[in-house]
């Protein structure tokens, strides 16, 4: 395994946000630590000899396994629309600033390339894009509210 920047920022936000003190993932040929004091965050990556030994389970805390009932398909049939999801951990903003309207709303027709919201991860402003056409059935976060790393976003009936 071996994580690119963007990766690394999505996890340096994540652990500040999940109030961990320190999380390390060691791999064959790949070390991250991250710890945060509350002030700055500090992180030290290494590329170890391959006899590195991998961490006991118990010593990865997983944080994220709390979120994953809230994220469960509702009792109505959606199996008929399309989920967009968030490609990142960040927050997500449905307008490109406050005083500006939303991307979308509720009903509207959208086109895969449509820029549909943002989502801000370490002070970056990433535009996403639908990759289907269709019309916007539900919108399932809050504007300016965290999102995990593949969180849906939007149910959208295909055309």
């Amino acid at each position: 395994m071996s994580m690119d920047i963007k990766q690394i920022q999505d996890l340096i936000k994540f652990v500040a946000k999940s109030g961990v003190n320190e999380v390390s993932i060691e791999e064959k040929d790949f070390k991250i630590t991250i710890k945060t004091n509350q002030e700055p965050t500090y992180v030290t990556a290494t590329v170890p000899a391959p006899v590195a030994t991998p961490l006991p389970q118990a010593a990865v805390p997983a944080p994220a396994a709390e979120t994953a009932p809230a994220t469960a398909p509702k009792t109505d049939d959606t199996s008929k629309y399309v989920t967009i999801k968030s490609p990142m951990i960040g927050t997500f903003y449905r307008s490109p600033s406050p005083d500006k309207p939303a991307f979308v709303n509720v009903g509207d027709e959208i086109t895969a390339g449509k820029v549909i919201c943002i989502v801000e991860a370490m002070k970056l402003f990433n535009e996403i894009e639908s990759e289907v056409s269709g019309k916007i059935v539900k919108i399932l976060v809050d504007d300016a509210q965290p999102v995990e790393y593949d969180q849906p976003l939007f149910l959208v009936e295909p055309k």
